[in-house]
């Protein structure tokens, strides 16, 4: 069994997302005062949004009936259109490739990168959850394992995804992260966007009471509640959109041969770049 897709133009699209939109997000001409989250999918991507959502507006979390993908909208779902209609300077999500992502020199992209086995994981949920993008609510992670392997999921592989920007992870206007990073030290992963954005977020962070308010505002706990600010209601029959959030949950789910598949592409496609570093192999499997 396999998840369901639109196929456009060789992308695997979510079921839903209008084509023209994807078209649309590509031609989108970005701007000096843009920055953009870049993300595989379930990389940290949410959390990363609402923290950069949180230190534009003092520390404000995101209030209960806005959506964080009207605030910071996803590119190449929303279309390059609704997101020349925001104020500036406008903070954009995108699943795209270095080689798809608009680009500007002034402009700023941060790249959350998360190990692939608890990527494989999370993405495997969050497509039995979207029923109406997926149909894939009977799937196993057998199933959806041989799909992740092959590249066959949205948005495509996940290797030539971090590849293509991995060669960019010491550009000047480039900050790359790991979600391992974040999460095991949030303050400094803050912080460090705080001044890849500039100095005027700098001093939004000198203030103790704003940091601890995105630090508190941004942990899993807080973001598992009122969950409709992040995403599309999904059956309450589903895992949530926001499930654990935990690093090394992917052991619960894969076979000793599963693990040993991913491995061995994670070492033969990263060979001879940074990616081959960003985890230790051992302790993943």
């Amino acid at each position: 069994m396999k998840p369901n897709y639109t196929l456009h133009k060789d992308f695997r699209l979510p079921m839903g997302f209008p084509p023209e939109a994807f078209d649309s997000g590509l031609a989108y001409q970005a701007q000096a005062e843009d920055t953009f989250i870049v993300t595989y999918p379930k990389s940290g991507t949410t959390w990363t949004q609402h923290i950069i959502w949180m230190l534009h507006y003092d520390g404000q979390p995101l209030p209960v009936g806005k959506n964080i993908n009207l605030e910071v909208p996803h590119l190449e779902e929303i279309g390059g259109e609704f997101v020349n209609s925001l104020p500036k300077p406008r903070f954009i999500k995108t699943h795209l490739t270095y080689n798809l992502t608009p680009y500007h020199p002034q402009a700023k992209y941060i790249y959350v990168a998360r190990n692939p086995f608890d990527c494989a994981v999370s993405l495997y949920y969050h497509t039995k959850g979207f029923i109406k993008h997926y149909d894939f609510a009977e799937g196993t992670f057998d199933d959806f394992f041989e799909c992740f392997i092959t590249g066959e999921v949205d948005f495509g592989d996940y290797f030539d995804h971090l590849i293509s920007w991995i060669h960019h992870k010491n550009d000047e206007n480039v900050l790359f992260l790991t979600y391992e990073s974040m999460k095991n030290n949030p303050k400094a992963a803050i912080v460090s966007m705080a001044k890849f954005l500039g100095s005027n977020y700098v001093r939004k962070i000198e203030n103790m009471q704003i940091l601890e308010n995105i630090l508190e505002h941004t942990s899993f706990k807080r973001m598992s509640l009122d969950q409709s600010r992040w995403s599309s209601e999904r059956p309450s029959d589903m895992t949530p959109f926001i499930r654990k959030g935990e690093v090394g949950d992917w052991k619960s789910h894969f076979s000793v041969s599963q693990a040993q598949q991913l491995a061995q592409k994670f070492k033969t496609m990263t060979k001879n770049t940074e990616a081959a570093t960003l985890w230790e192999l051992p302790e993943l499997i």
